[in-house]
């Protein structure tokens, strides 16, 4: 139940005497004592710079710190109130089963204190149903790689959130982006021994830049009601596995400032969470799924902005990160430093400028192609990789029913076929001239159909590749048998129909894709060569 800062950098651990201004030892003691909540086994208090949290049985407390720091005041008894009520009206909407309401430590007439008691009121602490921190997504990622379902429920616990956020202005969320930047530089001047002075100089006027370039695509899209106040602190630990469902939590409520951004910028801190973790087929999966379930155009061209969002969001976890040294032990001291390092790095590779591409997946169905384009989507262009516009998703996005809801035969006439091309080729043009690679996963059977997509590479100047599937008709039909929960209605019929297709002359490589998925994957990799990111496997 920590908050990341993204101004100066936060303090750790308990708050030095000087920032402290009022003495709450009385109301820690309370909350600290076992008999206060009915229960036998000792509570657990954990503290942050400005809170101190008790967790006593099935509940948790919290209660804010009676501190001034340069970016936040809780010194007043009534502020601190405030800030409890609005961590409640600012959590309840993702996590109604957490977040249960502000309690009063109350004085008694005895001497004795009381939660919600007749006397005086001393202090205020958020109440909370406590959960197993072994279960926040930080703890759970130690365990390997996210698998698709758990990114994809992600995918839609941050479009929920960022429908229900409510819209704010542009102007002073785009002036804070630069404050940032700066604020970035001069954190990293003093380690310069960690930093090095040309690399921080090169970071941040690659950041200077791109902002400048940025900020008319980003005042549009405050006229868009893109930017809102959103969850402001949307990382892996602050997600929690409640009854087998990720859940945000712990949302910035001491500064709406902070807490304002682009959706873009909110998502980015996850996307870069899960990037800079080495997960990154996460990563991409998570931004393919969200343009998926938003499915606004607003959000392919605002794409362009993604990867310097990572950036900052990077430098910023750099930044603070950094800022532990002063109170890491020697044996932490190393770590500190690699993390550091990494997340530095991490904001560099994020705004190198890098071409965009679009390769074109084409195949009967069953060949694989939505499994092939998911696997080297991460390693295409920019990061956090490939957008991977998919035909079969956008039919059902154009009859407005669910990705898993069958469609009728009529919905597969072909001048709807056609209208779903068009489609996609418009979204794959809006997300290649964004500076975004483009992954296109459709059948392909018709040579026109290839030529067009060929033409929109060649329309904003981007390299260009096709590649066609290739499988005998039994695994195919095989495949499609034992498809469940998918976004095609492709079944054996539709493959044997499929197999009397004149696909005409082809001049895209041409993949086995009759083995594994690891196996197909190699073998368009090596059909790719340099169009993806050296090294990738």
């Amino acid at each position: 139940m920590t908050t990341e800062w993204t101004g100066a950098a936060a303090p750790q651990g308990d708050p030095a005497p000087s920032h402290i201004v009022a003495d709450q030892d009385a109301t820690f003691g309370f909350l600290a004592d076992p008999a206060t909540h009915g229960i036998d086994e000792a509570v657990i208090r954990v503290d942050t710079a400005i809170s101190a949290v008790f967790l006593a049985g099935p509940l948790a407390y919290k209660v804010k710190r009676a501190v001034r720091f340069p970016y936040l005041d809780f010194g007043d008894l009534d502020h601190r109130r405030e800030l409890c009520e609005r961590e409640i009206e600012r959590n309840r909407p993702n996590a109604p089963s957490i977040y249960q309401g502000v309690v009063a430590i109350t004085r008694e007439a005895d001497g004795r204190l009381e939660l919600d008691g007749a006397g005086e009121t001393i202090e205020y602490a958020v109440r909370m149903r406590r959960f197993d921190p072994a279960q926040t997504l930080d703890r759970i990622a130690g365990n390997g790689p996210f698998d698709a379902a758990m990114i994809d429920a992600l995918a839609a616990m941050m479009a929920s959130a960022h429908e229900a956020a409510g819209p704010r202005e542009a102007e002073s969320w785009i002036a804070d982006l630069a404050t940032y930047i700066e604020q970035n530089q001069t954190a990293f001047l003093e380690w310069p021994d960690l930093f090095p002075f040309e690399r921080v100089h090169a970071l941040t006027e690659q950041c200077r830049e791109t902002l400048s370039r940025l900020t008319p695509l980003l005042t549009q899209r405050g006229r868009m009601n893109h930017i809102r106040l959103c969850h402001g602190d949307a990382h892996l630990r602050n997600i929690v596995l409640d009854e087998g469902a990720p859940v945000l939590f712990d949302a910035i409520e001491f500064d709406d400032g902070i807490a304002t951004g682009d959706v873009l910028y909110d998502l980015g801190f996850l996307i870069m969470d899960l990037w800079e973790r080495g997960d990154r087929a996460a990563a991409n999966r998570l931004m393919v799924r969200y343009l998926a379930l938003t499915h606004q155009a607003d959000h392919l061209e605002g794409i362009a902005a993604l990867a310097f969002f990572m950036a900052i969001r990077a430098a910023i976890r750099a930044k603070v990160t950094a800022a532990r040294l002063p109170f890491a032990g020697d044996a932490e001291r190393k770590a500190v430093i690699a993390d550091a390092l990494r997340y530095f790095t991490t904001a560099e590779k994020c705004v190198e400028p890098t071409a965009p591409a679009l390769i074109a997946i084409g195949g009967l169905s069953g060949t694989g192609k939505s499994t092939l384009a998911m696997a080297i989507a991460p390693d295409l262009g920019r990061a956090p990789g490939a957008v991977v516009l998919r035909t079969d998703v956008e039919r059902k996005a154009l009859f407005g029913v669910a990705e898993t809801d069958p469609l009728p035969a009529e919905a597969y006439a072909r001048e709807i076929s056609d209208e779903v091309y068009h489609r996609l080729m418009i979204q794959a043009r809006t997300a290649l001239a964004a500076g975004q690679s483009v992954i296109i996963d459709a059948v392909f059977a018709d040579p026109e159909e290839r030529i067009a997509v060929a033409r929109i590479a060649g329309a904003v100047e981007a390299p260009f590749a096709g590649l066609w599937l290739t499988a005998p008709a039994g695994v195919l039909e095989e495949r499609v048998g034992g498809r469940t929960g998918d976004a095609s209605d492709a079944g054996v019929i539709v493959v044997r129909q499929q197999l009397g297709y004149d696909i005409g002359a082809l001049d895209w490589a041409e993949i086995d894709a009759s083995g594994s998925s690891a196996d197909t994957a190699e073998s368009a990799r090596a059909a790719l060569g340099s169009l993806l990111a050296p090294g990738s496997a």
